[in-house]
């Protein structure tokens, strides 16, 4: 019994807490203009940070490598 509370909460917490802003989004696309380009920022967003943490790492390895701390098998 115990168990099932448990899982129940933590399905609710999704669906009722952490899935709102999704929720509004969803609605907000549908409904508005300016629904294309929030999707699509919010895309571009996420590329940026992914290729700025790209270029952190490629800047670490070739620090690494240049200080011959790289594990090399």
């Amino acid at each position: 019994m115990i168990a099932s509370n448990i899982f129940r909460l933590i399905g609710n917490l999704f669906t009722d807490v952490l899935f709102l802003p999704f929720k509004w989004l969803r609605l907000e696309l549908a409904t508005t203009d300016l629904g294309w380009w929030l999707s699509n920022g919010i895309n571009w967003l996420f590329l940026v940070i992914l290729l700025g943490l790209f270029y952190y790492w490629m800047k670490e390895s070739k620090r690494f490598f240049n200080e011959g701390t790289e594990d090399r098998a």
